[in-house]
């Protein structure tokens, strides 16, 4: 690529940012639709330093990002060791494959009755939904990637004595690292997406409680802004997980 072309690349992202505002901007002044309908930018941008100056976005946004760490964190401790071992047993797996491959497809959110039921109002249905939405992927992609390395791996390390240990750490971390962060990334999407969605029912804060509440006053404007910080986190979280997967793989090259 010439120097040229990779000097107007850096400028298409602002490019479409500016045409999409612009675009926003001409559908809200001639579609015939109310502020209360449709706000322009310039309102949701006034929006948005009204919630940021009483501290209401801030608020919000770091109660949803709570549930979602919480959530996202369980599911990792236990689903990547559960995924490892599923991978590495042919009795465990053909245990548990069938209820994982019943359970994944339910969506998290049909879970939302039976966890207002189990936990009550509040943080612990959330944090629930969110350890449901991660875990089965994370179980299933880990399981997977153990199951594709290369069977003379295992061989290798049991000519030179290797004890489980060193198997886990020599050999089954650095070859499912790749695959695990891609799952990784992907669950924490999703966990992002599932977290909004619950605390529309289940709780009275986060973001998704926001929207709601904004609806229910009739402040489109600011159900916009909490669309668009929904946007901004998710976005931080999986340039987060792309950077702490190139991180992780520099460090396993380097021990191994």
């Amino acid at each position: 690529m010439s120097d040229k072309t990779e000097r107007y690349a850096r400028y298409l992202p602002l490019a479409s940012v500016s045409g999409i505002l612009v675009l926003w901007q001409l559908i809200s002044s001639f579609s015939g639709w109310s502020e209360n309908v449709l706000p322009g930018p310039w309102a949701v941008a006034s929006a948005f330093g009204e919630l940021i100056a009483n501290g209401t976005l801030l608020q919000h946004a770091v109660a949803s990002l709570f549930r979602v760490t919480a959530g996202f964190y369980i599911a990792v401790m236990l689903g990547i060791p559960l995924g490892i071992l599923i991978g590495r047993s042919l009795a465990l797996r053909s245990a548990l494959d069938p209820i994982i491959n019943f359970m994944r497809p339910i969506s998290p959110l049909a879970w939302i009755p039976l966890a207002m039921l189990w936990f009550g109002i509040g943080d612990k249905p959330a944090v629930f939904l969110i350890f449901l939405s991660s875990f089965f992927p994370l179980v299933t992609s880990t399981a997977v990637a153990v199951r594709r390395i290369n069977p003379t791996y295992f061989q290798v390390a049991a000519n030179f004595c290797f004890s489980r240990k060193e198997v886990l750490m020599k050999v089954i971390l650095p070859a499912i690292t790749p695959d695990v962060f891609t799952a990784l990334r992907i669950s924490v999407s999703i966990a992002w997406l599932v977290v909004v969605a619950a605390e529309m029912i289940a709780v009275q804060s986060g973001l998704g409680y926001l929207i709601l509440d904004a609806r229910n006053g009739l402040r489109m404007d600011y159900v916009m802004v909490g669309m668009i910080v929904i946007g901004l986190i998710g976005v931080a979280l999986d340039h987060l997980m792309l950077q702490l997967s190139h991180m992780d793989s520099m460090a396993w090259r380097g021990r191994v």
